[in-house]
């Protein structure tokens, strides 16, 4: 039987889901508060002529692209990619990439902050003896993914620094993914390193891998534990924006369940 695994967070007001002053705002017009509304394009009409004098629920919604659980493009890491080719933007990724199996690498047990390399990448894949294949979908479970909308999520989970980014990416990766705030360590922890030895190259790495090879990633999954470790699609559709660093997707895993 087929199960369709809802990997995404809700677009949602009033909860810690991003750093303060970026979190989403969600204006609901219920069908009483819309009724002038629709009675305006209708010279004459009342209240009365409305179904139990109700009109439409609507919603005005104040976004920033990087809400809730979005595809980067290329685009959001530079001006360019692949050693100087002009960066992707989200309405020009290959929709080929957002249609691939998936693979689950469990790091909830990685220290918050901690920067994965290539060879936890590499322990990984051999623990679940799984050998990547290009365009495979990768996504890391940290421990942020549990701590969505709560007041320390952009703090938790690790991150992935630019040589694992590289190192998947060289082995014809293009589309990766993470439970946490973002692809890299949370900032807070950066920020104590770069504080201690001044090496601004471990400032957002990750993301800037895509300088080189250009790629995706998805932020902000959500129930990748409902997830096995391989033998699943992702699908990761974003939302067609013209120019923009990055849409919104509804990310789901595809897989059929023995049970």
């Amino acid at each position: 039987m087929r199960r369709i695994v809802d990997l995404s967070v809700p677009l949602k007001s009033g909860i810690a889901s991003d750093p303060p002053g970026m979190e989403p705002k969600i204006n609901y017009i219920d069908h009483t508060q819309s009724r002038d509304a629709m009675l305006s394009y209708f010279p004459g009409a009342t209240a009365a002529d409305l179904p139990d004098g109700e009109a439409w629920a609507v919603e005005q919604v104040d976004l920033s692209t990087h809400n809730g659980t979005h595809l980067d493009a290329p685009y959001h890491y530079a001006s360019t990619m692949n050693g100087g080719e002009r960066a992707m933007t989200i309405d020009e990724v290959p929709l080929e990439w957002c249609f691939q199996n998936g693979v689950k690498l469990d790091f909830r047990d990685a220290a918050d902050g901690y920067v994965l390399t290539p060879a936890d990448i590499d322990a990984e894949l051999a623990r679940i003896g799984y050998e990547l294949q290009p365009l495979d979908i990768v996504m890391v479970n940290t421990s942020a993914g549990a701590r969505y909308g709560e007041d320390d999520y952009v703090s938790r989970g690790c991150g992935v620094g630019r040589e694992a980014t590289l190192h998947l990416l060289r082995q014809g990766v293009r589309v990766t993914g993470t439970d946490a705030w973002s692809w890299d360590a949370p900032f807070s922890y950066t920020a104590k390193r770069y504080a201690q030895d001044r090496d601004a190259g471990i400032i957002w790495e990750g993301h800037r891998a895509g300088r080189d090879i250009g790629y995706c990633h998805i932020e902000k999954l959500h129930n990748l534990e409902a997830v096995p470790a391989f033998g699943f699609q992702v699908s990761c559709f974003p939302v067609k924006i013209h120019k923009a660093s990055a849409g919104w997707t509804r990310a789901v895993a595809i897989f059929e369940d023995a049970s």
